[in-house]
């Protein structure tokens, strides 16, 4: 097995180990391993998840006794909002007027967000349906460069046509489920990334269908890259997936929270209750 195709390496609970992420690497493509030891960080989010999935969200209520009541969730995903960010490299899902902001960072051909759609992502929907968070995607494309062909770049390109529909959270869904299979044949070619249209509802049409058979989006998808590259330190980029809320990119063990939806909904709810726990820790 490659180190581009394995899944990313889980950890003994209590400790900070390797965790793995897809990564373009300098001089060389392959897995790029994060080793973290921000003990003090993670100990304080370690507790507050612990308190939120032990305990459940009433145990953090006196974090925040004034919180004003929550505005009536959305009734399912299909319901969300979408907008494309005003520099034309993020896709802005849920209420806009939410408190909480997570914003994913993709490659739809990395196996390892394939892995995190189908776990803790799960947590960071139902905020977002509850209107508790916005959601924001930042695409990368850099394992066409390792895996040959262009399949990331079309289904960027491909996501990018569903927000012009209001159809992109459905079409995400759709494309992240047939990940694996995808990558086992053909990849995300043109055809593949038409049928899997068919199974969102009204998102087929000549403008959607045009704009996937000639790469309309092109322009986002390099734009989105550009702006992947230019997330933390890193000049090549944080790896995918990565997470940061409310501008605090999520690492060492809460990187492992990122696959696990119960102890993630907890994160983002200790999040929610007390925010100013993550004030001055910047990606």
């Amino acid at each position: 097995m490659s180190a581009l195709s394995s899944r990313r390496t889980r950890t003994s609970p209590g400790r900070i180990g390797p965790t793995r992420v897809c990564a373009f690497t300098r001089g060389r493509r392959s897995m790029q391993v994060k080793h973290v030891r921000t003990l003090a960080y993670a100990a304080v989010w370690g507790a507050l998840a612990v308190a939120a999935v032990t305990y459940g969200a009433d145990a953090l209520a006196g974090l925040s006794p004034d919180a004003e009541p929550a505005p009536k969730a959305y009734a399912n995903a299909s319901e969300l909002p979408e907008a494309l960010s005003a520099d034309g490299t993020t896709i802005m899902v849920g209420d806009p007027n939410a408190k909480m902001v997570v914003r994913l960072y993709e490659d739809p051909r990395c196996p390892v967000v394939a892995d995190f759609e189908s776990s803790g992502a799960k947590a960071i929907r139902t905020h977002t349906i509850q209107r508790q968070t916005r959601t924001e995607y930042v695409f990368a494309s850099f394992k066409d460069d390792r895996l040959g062909g262009d399949g990331s770049q079309r289904a960027v390109n491909a996501l990018r046509a569903a927000l012009d529909a209001q159809k992109f959270t459905e079409y995400h869904a759709v494309l992240m489920a047939d990940q694996e299979e995808a990558e086992a044949s053909d990849g995300y070619t043109t055809q593949r990334l038409l049928s899997l249209a068919d199974e969102v509802p009204g998102l087929r049409s000549e403008a959607f269908d045009t704009a996937v058979s000639t790469m309309k989006y092109s322009d986002f998808v390099t734009a989105s890259l550009t702006a992947y590259r230019q997330t933390g330190e890193d000049p090549i980029g944080p790896g995918t997936p990565s997470v940061a809320i409310n501008t605090t990119m999520l690492t060492g063990e809460l990187y492992d929270d990122l696959f696990d939806e119960e102890v993630l909904t907890g994160v983002l709810t200790a999040v929610e209750r007390a925010p100013e726990a993550l004030r001055n820790r910047r990606v």
